[in-house]
């Protein structure tokens, strides 16, 4: 049977919240029983996660360490592991609901047709019909997908829009990857983190450090480092045995990259501090990294229409039509962008100057690719609507400005997960939470 990947982690999955029920016994004898089948595990402000959606979620996860060939960290260490992400999923629910972020069916419908297409199927039926042959409830993964665009969503707004990266930044992060000699080289690592809350007593500071130091000493025993990740780290990874991936060395703050180069493949660098909090490094594999030569580069400009609570998907449309006539008719591109583009480059004529590949979201650059010079081409993204018209294209070689993007981008990598981080735990700080797991 064909495997299907996915974008997201299914141990990491938003459940619905249900009310605590209660049934009473049939009468066994002289005296009635009453039988709990449901229980709250966690009040998290005005919402409940229960037992049963908390035992659902468990049978997922082991699952899936199970199919990783993970070993299974004490059901307790798990249960408490998979509950604080059911929490923090919730809490992101709660705050996209409040603050009106939301994905409709037709964005839904783009983003699981976009997986669809990169498992090879032809259509969204066909791919839905083998989701429920392979057993998958459709209704409950249509609904993962979109807690998962939402939270995406959410990072957006709060953490990435919020990014500033200055010139002096660039400079030393070029300085210090020149220094280190890590043009070429990439990384397959995995992690463990404890997070420290923001402004932390010492006595919360000490108690992460003892966890992550316990963690360690597993790993010094012999542990598999997955199991550890699953049982003591708080990344959304964790479940996933701590995976990184690959990463060229650029996209690793120098502070870790100085123990990483003193290790050989499957070791593991001591406990390590940041602002996050704490983290254990283990250096998976490592390879000598090609950087292209040449790029092709897309020079173009674009007008966009976003999509709202006000503003339909067939409205926002329906106005990108009517700007592309006008445009057809010989209005000027630039004055038009400057009119109704919805866009930060709205006050430069719509212009986008140099476009590299990877550089903007899969569908925007699909559009991009199929148009020829002079050419002008419409598409839907996450954003909204967008009128985009190709200038020129031309084949360069990695240039200076080039190199200080890729720059900007590996900086914002980092930092974009250090801000994230301290967003989870603003909002956490914020929240009421109450335990009741022990409760029986």
């Amino acid at each position: 049977m064909s495997k299907i990947k996915f974008p997201v982690l299914f141990s990491v999955l938003l459940l619905t919240s249900m009310p605590v029920l209660a049934v009473e016994k049939h009468v066994i004898g002289p005296q009635q029983q009453v039988a709990t089948i449901d229980a709250v595990v966690a009040v998290v402000n005005d919402d409940v996660i229960t037992r049963l959606e908390l035992d659902e979620r468990m049978r997922t996860v082991i699952a899936q360490l199970k199919k990783q060939g993970t070993p299974l960290p004490e059901r307790a260490v798990l249960e408490t592991q998979v509950l604080e992400r059911m929490i923090a999923e919730m809490l992101q629910a709660q705050f996209a609901k409040e603050n009106g972020v939301r994905v409709d069916d037709t964005q839904l419908d783009m983003a699981i047709t976009r997986i669809a297409q990169q498992n090879n199927f032809p259509s969204l039926v066909e791919f839905m019909a083998k989701l429920e042959s392979d057993g998958v409830n459709v209704k409950k993964f249509r609904e993962e997908i979109r807690a998962e665009i939402v939270s995406t969503r959410l990072r957006e707004r709060e953490v990435e829009s919020k990014l500033v990266i200055s010139d002096t930044e660039v400079d030393n992060y070029l300085s210090n990857k020149s220094k280190m000699g890590l043009d070429n080289d990439e990384y397959h690592l995995a992690h463990i983190l404890v997070v420290v809350p923001e402004q932390a007593s010492a006595e919360k500071i000490r108690a992460a450090r003892e966890r992550a130091d316990q963690a360690f000493a597993q790993l010094s025993g012999g542990a598999d480092f997955s199991q550890v990740s699953a049982g003591f780290s708080d990344a959304k990874d964790a479940l996933k045995g701590g995976d990184l991936g690959w990463r060229s060395g650029d996209r690793i703050p120098p502070a870790f990259m100085n123990e990483l180069q003193n290790l050989k493949p499957g070791q593991n660098t001591a406990v390590l501090r940041s602002p996050s909090g704490f983290h254990i490094l283990k250096l998976v594999e490592k390879r000598g990294g090609s950087a292209p030569v040449v790029i092709t580069q897309t020079h173009a400009r674009h007008i966009l229409i976003k999509t709202s609570e006000i503003v339909t998907e067939a409205e926002a449309k329906k106005l990108i039509l009517e700007i592309k006539q006008r445009i057809d008719s010989g209005a000027g591109f630039a004055e038009q962008a400057k009119r109704y583009s919805q866009d930060g480059s709205a006050q430069q004529g719509g212009d986008l100057d140099w476009l590299s590949p990877g550089q903007t979201v899969p569908e925007f650059e699909g559009a991009i690719n199929k148009l020829q010079a002079g050419q002008m081409g419409m598409v839907q993204t996450q954003f909204g609507w967008h009128l985009i018209q190709v200038l020129e294209r031309r084949n360069t070689d990695v240039s200076e400005q080039q190199k200080r993007q890729q720059a900007r981008v590996s900086i914002g990598t980092f930092k974009s997960e250090e801000l994230y981080q301290d967003w989870l735990r603003q909002l956490r700080d914020r929240a009421f939470v109450e335990y009741r797991l022990e409760e029986k």
